[in-house]
């Protein structure tokens, strides 16, 4: 297996940071039970999932889960561009259209029991390769495999990528902005995950700023119906 070394991110060094990730790395436990593969998705771009989808899969390994981070925006492909690459690297776009082997699209990182399958080539048809037959094969072979597989999407409020892949999919947790998203977009991200059929985990509140986050956090767990919004 090729190992590839992923960024380190100085900002989620911060003890806060830490902690709240440690809390949703909880949460997340307490409300997966048989729930193995979890989509991460946002409303909008720039709201952070893809950070949050990391360093929730370095969280989990440090408690002894063996952790699967696939990224699935075939569209921008955000992780590979992070992370130090030598040479080529076939991705989930080239399985999904059969350019390569499941073994061949995943890589170790530093982090022990951490592994990862980039996006691969932007292909001309991404809403069409994440919703195939062989996505979802590829996910139940996983869900085997690993204590969680973290799927990271484009936004469901710009494209249609994250609800067809969510009916593949366990649950799903959606990663909100407080400087980017309304309450009320954040209840239409959510309808369009239902409609999937795939279960809501939860919402994550990311750059929350104490001034507002109170009343924001307010509307969104009334909006989800259920207290499961967290400041990150």
């Amino acid at each position: 297996m090729r190992q590839v070394k992923l960024p380190e991110n100085k900002q989620t060094s911060h003890y806060a940071i830490r902690e709240s990730i440690k809390t949703v790395r909880t949460n997340l436990q307490f409300c997966s039970m048989g729930n193995r593969v979890i989509l991460i998705t946002s409303c909008r771009a720039h709201e952070g999932k893809t950070t949050v989808t990391v360093e929730l899969a370095k969280s989990l390994t440090e408690i002894g889960k063996r952790v699967l981070v696939l990224d699935a925006d075939l569209r921008k492909a955000t992780i590979m561009r992070r992370a130090s690459l030598e040479g080529s690297v076939k991705g989930l776009s080239q399985y999904l259209s059969g350019q390569a082997t499941a073994e061949e699209i995943i890589c170790s990182t530093q982090y022990e029991g951490f592994d990862i399958a980039f996006a691969g080539q932007c292909p001309p048809n991404p809403a069409e390769l994440v919703g195939s037959s062989e996505m979802q094969a590829f996910l139940q072979a996983k869900r085997e495999e690993y204590d969680y597989v973290l799927v990271d999407t484009p936004p469901v409020g710009v494209v249609i990528d994250a609800a067809v892949l969510a009916s593949h999919c366990d649950g799903a947790v959606l990663v909100l902005s407080l400087d980017e998203t309304g309450y009320k977009e954040a209840g239409e991200a959510k309808e369009q995950l239902e409609k999937s059929g795939c279960r809501i985990v939860g919402a994550i509140v990311n750059e929350a700023r104490q001034n507002r986050s109170r009343g924001f956090v307010r509307k969104i767990v009334a909006r989800f119906k259920r207290k499961t919004a967290k400041n990150v």
